[in-house]
């Protein structure tokens, strides 16, 4: 009884803060407004049909899933030094990777724009040596190296907490059994940070493909991505119909491929992690 009670006050903030939006977003895709009041319809869903709407989506998702693989390419090799064991200092390493995370997500894309702009930091230096500006904003390469920027760490942590947890006794003896590196790499290291891998690909694309600060900064509003989409639904056009349906649909999205990367992450379980 006593646990009971100590559960109830988080129990209470679910259901206010969770369930409750949850079931009026639903509410809301289901339906229109009239003058007689609700009515229950999936008008709301056939409209994202339409091509423009499923554009926005493919845009979405395609630079997401180009963010999630420049931050896979770069975030692993980075976890794999930070857990090396030849690396000295790692907690002080560790600490710079992740201090730019303590500062607010919006500075830290309008830093962005300090570098970027046409005036900024890069075409200056470019500038000494005799090269016109280039145009580095507004583009899909300057939303993507938003993404990845802000991003990155979300891929690093779990791979790094899966490496550093790996029984070295185990890469001893594929050493004394003799492998290579590569093959070390290939046959052992690789397979049991999997788990740390679909844990960061999932923490990296499900915040990617919903942004929408990013692609309005750095995309400079010319880029429209799902993320702006449903902000503009609910803040300016004031179609909360429709807004809670492309959220709906999102959430599926998402929890599909939540469902995918937890079955290949439950295929690679108790791979020799200790």
């Amino acid at each position: 009884m006593k646990r009971r009670f100590l559960a109830y006050p988080y129990f209470i903030w679910m259901i206010i803060f969770i369930v409750v939006p949850l079931i009026l977003v639903l509410f809301y895709s289901l339906t229109i407004s009239t003058e007689n009041g609700f009515v229950f319809t999936l008008d709301n869903f056939k409209t994202f049909l339409q091509p423009i709407y499923l554009k926005v989506l493919w845009r979405s998702l395609s630079l997401a899933g180009i963010s999630t693989l420049i931050c896979l390419i770069l975030g692993y090799p980075t976890a794999l030094i930070l857990a090396s064991r030849q690396m000295s200092k790692k907690s002080f390493l560790m600490f710079l990777f992740v201090l730019p995370m303590w500062m607010n997500f919006l500075l830290r894309t309008y830093a962005w724009l300090t570098l970027l702009e046409k005036n900024g930091f890069i075409n200056t230096i470019l500038s000494f040596f005799g090269i016109e500006p280039i145009q580095l904003l507004y583009n899909d390469g300057a939303v993507i190296l938003g993404m990845v920027y802000n991003f990155l760490p979300f891929m690093v942590l779990p791979i790094y907490s899966v490496l550093k947890k790996i029984n070295h006794s185990v890469i001893e003896a594929a050493e004394d059994l003799g492998a290579n590196q590569y093959i070390v790499f290939r046959k052992v290291i690789f397979p049991l940070s999997l788990p740390g891998v679909f844990s960061g690909i999932s923490m990296v694309f499900m915040p990617a493909v919903t942004t929408f600060v990013i692609s309005r900064l750095l995309g400079g509003g010319q880029y429209m991505l799902i993320g702006n989409l449903i902000e503009r639904q609910f803040t300016s056009v004031y179609d909360w119909h429709f807004g809670s349906a492309v959220s709906i649909i999102m959430m599926i999205i998402i929890l599909i491929s939540m469902g995918v990367m937890s079955k290949y992450d439950n295929q690679q379980e108790g791979g020799g992690l200790w």
